[in-house]
């Protein structure tokens, strides 16, 4: 008797699991010779457009993605005929200032290393010092070795890496985070991509401080700030997001406000333009929350006004007049 002809018995039917779908995509990633055969099974090209479509400027950056992408590919075409080589070095460094994607950017590479089969997952891990470095002895090797699991077959991410290297402290355990990370490095290069971020100077400090390092970082990519134009352009985006928009000449208003305030210390490019969204949108919130009779429409309730970014003290500070 078949069991679909046992009552509370579902008959099995044939289940194709991801591994599976993984497995195929491999075998046929392993068997392309040109190209375009390498693209089409990896999709890495949906990738580089997403890179393209979703994150405003950073041309130098998007460029230097699609050269390291290009080499993968070739690279993979390379072993499909035979060329043994020794792997490409995929270790990156990133350096630029807060807010200039390089978090961003560094999901995007974990995907294209994945769908070109240079690690097994895919997934992103971000960690700071405090992720990795301990307190006490005995305390950073555990530490360090836990991020590094949940790491492995895919990608590390540091930001302000150089936060691991205080020679000023001799007490200090940075150093034993970073004997483990060369040893990984090296040795497991073929399952852990890591990329090391943060500011040019600082990390080319670091580096120079742990040749070690250095030598087994093969790509270093600068992130440029980005323009006035770009960060409003960011900040179009950020607003269709969250459903708001820019009332008539607001957008206006808002551009000369980031023209003030990339002048002004501490600007985090991208993250300073969040921030201001979410100041206008306190500013909106009280603006309507005091008209407490009013029937509030949705495009009342979506549109960010000229005075909602006027109110800002960036015009104040400048003792300049939003309309000027």
């Amino acid at each position: 008797m078949s069991n679909s002809s046992i009552p509370g018995v579902r008959a099995e039917t044939p289940v194709t699991t991801a591994a599976q779908t993984s497995d195929a995509s491999a075998t046929a990633l392993g068997q392309a010779r040109s190209v375009g055969e390498v693209l089409a099974q990896s999709q890495v090209e949906e990738v580089l457009a997403e890179l393209d479509r979703d994150l405003v400027g950073l041309a130098p950056v998007k460029n230097r993605i699609r050269d390291i992408a290009a080499l993968l590919v070739i690279d993979k075409l390379r072993t499909n005929l035979g060329l043994v080589s020794e792997a490409p070095s995929l270790h990156m460094n990133f350096v630029g200032n807060p807010g200039t994607g390089k978090t961003s950017v560094a999901m995007r590479m974990a995907k294209i290393l994945h769908r070109l089969g240079y690690v097994r997952k895919g997934h992103l891990v971000a960690v700071t010092r405090d992720d990795l470095v301990g307190q006490y002895i005995g305390h950073t090797a555990p530490k360090t070795k836990e991020v590094l699991k949940k790491a492995m077959g895919g990608v590390l991410f540091i930001d302000e890496a150089y936060y691991l290297y205080r020679p000023e402290n001799e007490r200090d355990y940075g150093q034993e985070a970073i004997e483990i990370l060369l040893q990984i490095m090296e040795n497991q290069r073929d399952d852990l991509v890591v990329i090391l971020a943060g500011y040019k100077d600082r990390m080319d400090t670091f580096f120079e401080s742990n040749p070690g390092m250095s030598s087994r970082v093969a790509h270093h990519i600068d992130f440029p700030d980005y323009s006035v134009d770009e960060l409003l352009e960011i900040s179009k985006k950020m607003l269709e997001e969250q459903n708001y928009v820019f009332a008539p000449d607001a957008d206006n208003v808002f551009q000369r406000y980031l023209g003030l305030r990339v002048q002004q210390p501490h600007f985090a490019n991208a993250r300073s333009v969040r921030n201001a969204l979410d100041r206008a949108r306190l500013r909106q919130a009280s603006r309507l929350f005091a008209d407490r009779d009013r029937q509030l429409s949705a495009d009342d309730l979506r549109t960010l006004t000229a005075f909602d970014f006027a109110a800002s003290r960036v015009f104040q500070q400048a003792g300049v007049h939003p309309d000027e």
